[in-house]
C-alpha cells in the first residue's frame, strides 16, 4: 500500500492505494476518529456529510471504491463485495495510524460496518450501524414492500406520488450511473419521513444525489447476500444502532431485531425521520453518535 505525503487525517480529500487500487476519502471535523461509509452500494458520499456531527467528531469518509475518484474494479461493475469493502477499510484504518477508530455504516454501509466488526473488529472501538438490516433478500424486499404500501398510504393525493413508485419500480432495470442517479433522486420522497412538507428545505439535497451502478454481484455473478443474525449474536464490539421510524428500506422492525441480537447494543430512535436521520434530525442524529463516543472516551469534550 502506498500513500500521499500528507497528514492522514488533515482536513479535506486523501487518496492512498490498497492494493493497487486508489481508495480516496475525505476529513472533516475534529475530536475521537469515526470512519463512515455510506450506502448503495454505489450512492456518491457526499450526501452523508454530518455537520453537527463534525463538531464532535472526526469524520473520515469514505468515497467507496467504484464511486467518484476512487478506483473501478477490474470486473466493474461486478465484484463489489462486502468482504472486498472492509479490506479497503481496513486499508483506511491502518494509513491513519490511530489505535482505534469508531465505524459508521449507513444502509448498505452498514451491512459493510456490521460485517468488518465480525471479521476484524481488532482496531474498532465501537460501530454505529445507521438504518441497517442483519438480512437481506427475499424477506428483507416483503418488508421494504409492506413499508412502500404504508408510505404510499401515508401521501395518496400527493400530485408526485406516481412518480415516486415508477423510481422504485424501474430500480431493477437500471443498469448505467446516468441511471442510478435519476432512479434515486427520484425515489428521495420515500426516504424521507414527510418530504413534501419541507420540500424547500430537502430539495437541494436531493438534486445533489448522485450514484455510480454497482450490480450488487460477485465477479463470478453470484449476489453478495446477507445474513449475519448468527454473527451478530456474537458481536462483542459495543455497538449502537440509529433508525428513522418511517424509513421504508432497513427500518424499526430490523433495527430491534439486530438490538436484541447484539448483546449490549443499544437502540435510537428516531421518531421524525425516515432513512436519513442525519438530516431531518440532525441535532437529536449527532447527540445520540456523541454520547455513545462520548461514554467510551472519557477526555471527550
Amino acid at each position: 500500500m502506498t500513500t500521499q505525503p500528507t497528514d492522514p487525517l488533515a482536513q479535506g480529500a486523501h487518496s492512498i492505494e490498497v492494493n493497487g487500487i486508489v481508495q480516496r476519502y475525505h476529513v472533516h471535523g475534529t475530536g475521537p476518529v469515526c470512519i463512515a461509509h455510506s450506502g448503495g452500494p454505489g450512492i456518491s458520499w457526499e450526501y452523508l456529510r454530518m455537520p453537527e456531527v463534525e463538531q464532535r467528531l472526526t469524520m473520515v469518509y469514505v468515497e467507496p471504491i467504484g464511486t467518484g475518484a476512487s478506483d473501478r474494479l477490474p470486473f466493474h461493475p461486478h465484484g463489489y463485495t462486502r468482504a472486498r469493502y472492509s479490506r479497503f477499510l481496513e486499508g483506511i484504518i491502518d494509513h491513519l495510524g490511530v489505535p482505534e477508530v469508531y465505524l459508521l455504516g449507513h444502509s448498505h454501509g452498514g451491512f459493510v460496518v456490521q460485517y468488518h466488526a465480525l471479521h476484524d473488529p481488532g482496531r474498532v472501538a465501537g460501530v454505529i450501524l445507521y438504518d441497517s438490516a442483519p438480512v437481506t433478500g427475499p424477506e428483507h424486499g416483503e418488508e421494504a414492500m409492506l413499508q412502500v404500501q404504508k408510505f404510499a398510504a401515508r401521501h395518496a393525493g400527493q400530485p408526485e406520488l406516481p412518480s415516486v413508485l415508477a423510481a422504485l419500480q424501474a430500480v431493477p432495470t437500471v443498469a448505467s450511473d446516468n441511471a442510478i442517479t435519476t432512479v434515486v433522486r427520484g425515489l428521495i420522497p420515500a426516504y424521507f419521513a414527510d418530504y413534501w412538507s419541507r420540500e424547500a428545505e430537502f430539495r437541494a439535497f436531493r438534486s445533489s444525489c448522485t450514484g455510480a451502478f454497482i450490480s450488487g454481484l460477485d465477479e463470478h455473478g453470484e449476489p453478495d447476500m446477507v445474513d449475519d443474525r448468527e454473527g451478530l449474536a456474537t458481536l462483542m464490539v459495543p455497538t449502537l444502532i440509529l433508525v428513522g421510524r418511517h424509513d421504508v428500506m432497513c427500518g424499526v422492525r430490523w433495527a430491534e431485531e439486530m438490538h436484541k441480537l447484539i448483546p449490549e447494543s443499544e437502540l435510537v430512535v428516531f421518531e421524525a425521520s425516515g432513512h436519513f436521520g442525519h438530516i431531518e434530525e440532525p441535532e437529536r442524529f449527532a447527540q445520540a453518535v456523541a454520547r455513545f463516543v462520548g461514554a467510551r472516551t472519557p477526555d471527550t469534550a
